[in-house]
């Protein structure tokens, strides 16, 4: 199957705090835009932010093996130069970033994953599988 950037759209509090967020802070590209929503160019895959308010999500969590994370997130699966420069990067920024961690260690599918909140309060997730043929693999 050919490989295919996905398209996301998501309801945000602040189109300009989420246009600084994604190219100032993670370095992303804007596309399309106007007063009321924002294209982004995140790793090659459009996420759509449109002004709308507070999304409440019920389940904000889950444990995955002795961490506990986001049940609402997105994120973009990058090679391990592009996770270690972004990781040092938004460690630089003095930002919070509430899991990094190895998981599945010693399986298939170990990878190392770290998350951020975005000013809308959605984490967004930067992985990296150690083994890349694992993202889809079963046992």
């Amino acid at each position: 199957m050919p490989k295919a950037a996905f398209h996301l759209s998501l309801p945000c509090i602040s189109v300009s705090a989420t246009k600084k967020f994604y190219s100032q802070t993670l370095g992303a590209t804007l596309g399309r835009m106007s007063t009321q929503w924002v294209d982004v160019d995140l790793f090659g895959n459009q996420i759509t932010f449109i002004q709308s308010g507070v999304f409440n999500f019920q389940f904000k969590s889950y444990k995955f093996e002795e961490a506990v994370l986001p049940a609402f997130h997105f994120g973009v699966l990058v090679e391990g130069s592009q996770w270690e420069e972004l990781l040092k990067r938004l460690e630089g920024l003095s930002l919070e970033l509430p899991v990094n961690s190895l998981f599945l260690q010693g399986h298939v599918g170990t990878h190392r994953s770290f998350f951020v909140e975005d000013p809308n309060g959605y984490m967004v997730e930067f992985k990296h599988f150690l083994q890349p043929s694992d993202v889809f693999r079963r046992d």
